[in-house]
């Protein structure tokens, strides 16, 4: 079956990704190009000297298999790299090439990112080559970065250039490209506070997904799960806005009553997610037609242990993500804020979110409803969608804050006092 994405026209397909990589400053106005290879052999291509802020669809070029040119503006000046890649690997249908810092800052280092740091990374983007530094746009460049990608390779970081990603569609080559950058930033925040733990090969193949049955019934709708769905996607799409998600990880639960919740489904893009994308869970099994998200298990296991919490968000912001990757505990008691919304910060070891709901269940708290997943991001519990919301927010601002502050000196930080800590308890009710 078609999905609505495979009906986009690929001069919109390319637009809106350009659009979204500009916006998120994963590249300049002036840096980085995006194709597609029909099924005919077309490549179209984002043109040579346009504002990648401004992009629009009459400036995407064709470039039909004969090499004849059709478009407003010249090709990009690397689209001899893409050809070549396509030329090399036939199954791939999608490329992105882009300057994001942080992949810059491995491209310099003649490093790439070891894609171990967190088990979606390495199923994503698998292991990462390194193509050698040839003058861009050359003929040297397209063989170098095909022979990289013709040894199995899908993501290769450019020395002294950035990266280039590829995949069966633009939108997974996206994928990719997200992803990688992210571990990326991920890695260098979590190099300032101590050693980084990578999964093991055994930990970093990905985990059996816990199945949900189907329902057997789609059920009536009524007023309150309408709201709630509205609300899990607006905040869904609010986190992926505001870097706590990324378009491939994430996931955000509300309780509709006792044994029933709203969860994200699987492998979704969290920037477009709409009401009917969300997957109702009804006594342990999902709406008919839809797979909820892995965190699904997880999630009914707190929701059943703990009748005060009423939503959940497993989310993967840079800078708490770089703790659950290091031993260093994250010290909450920075501002009066982050202690009153945070309190203490646990943690859970690798692999119990995927093998044992009860344990992490048990392990998940309202007092303390904030979670350390390793080498899993982070879990927040809240009384409803807005409170985990803004929890998780103010988690990866402390954690950043903590991070900045370790720049500024080389000692620890300074927390709030016992004696503090303890007035703030009391003052809003924390015992």
């Amino acid at each position: 079956m078609r999905s609505q994405r495979d009906l986009i026209h690929p001069r919109d397909a390319i637009m809106r990704t350009m659009e979204r990589i500009y916006r998120y400053r994963m590249t300049t106005t002036s840096g980085g190009n995006l194709s597609i290879r029909d099924d005919d052999g077309t490549i179209w291509i984002t043109p040579a000297r346009v504002d990648k802020g401004s992009l629009r669809r009459e400036d995407i070029v064709r470039v039909r298999g004969d090499g004849s040119v059709e478009g407003a503006h010249p090709a990009s000046s690397e689209f001899p790299f893409h050809k070549a890649v396509y030329d090399a690997r036939p199954d791939l249908r999608g490329i992105v090439h882009a300057h994001p810092v942080a992949l810059v800052a491995f491209s310099i280092c003649r490093k790439v990112p070891d894609t171990r740091l967190l088990y979606q990374s390495r199923h994503i983007c698998g292991e990462v080559g390194f193509a050698p530094y040839a003058l861009p746009g050359s003929a040297e460049l397209g063989r170098s970065i095909a022979r990289t990608f013709a040894e199995g390779f899908h993501c290769v970081v450019l020395e002294n250039h950035g990266v280039v990603t590829a995949g069966t569609s633009l939108q997974n080559a996206f994928e990719k490209f997200e992803t990688l950058e992210f571990t990326a930033k991920t890695v260098i925040k979590a190099s300032l506070l101590g050693p980084v733990r990578y999964l093991s090969e055994e930990e970093g193949a990905r985990p059996p997904r816990q199945t949900v049955p189907a329902d057997a019934e789609s059920g009536p709708v009524t007023s309150l799960e309408k709201e709630l769905r509205r609300q899990l996607a607006e905040f869904v799409r609010r986190s992926y806005q505001q870097r706590l998600m990324i378009s491939t990880q994430g996931a955000f639960s509300a309780r509709l009553d006792a044994d029933t919740f709203l969860v994200t489904p699987h492998r979704v893009d969290r920037s477009t997610l709409d009401i009917a994308d969300i997957v109702r869970i009804r006594r342990g099994a999902a709406e008919p037609g839809k797979t909820p998200s892995s965190s699904a298990a997880g999630h009914r296991a707190i929701y059943e242990r703990h009748p005060q919490v009423q939503a959940i968000v497993n989310a993967y912001p840079v800078n708490a993500t770089a703790y659950s990757v290091t031993t260093t505990p994250l010290d909450t008691r920075t501002i009066p804020e982050s202690y009153v919304f945070l309190r203490d910060v646990g943690r859970v070891p690798y692999g119990v979110r995927f093998h044992d709901a009860r344990e992490l269940a048990e392990l998940s708290s309202p007092r303390d409803p904030i979670l350390i997943l390793d080498n899993d991001g982070v879990q927040v519990c809240g009384t409803s969608i807005l409170d985990a919301f803004d929890r998780l927010e103010v988690l990866e601002s402390t954690a950043e804050a903590v991070i900045n502050a370790a720049a500024l000196h080389t000692g620890p930080i300074s927390p709030m006092s016992d004696e503090v800590i303890a007035e703030l308890r009391q003052a809003f009710g924390m015992d």
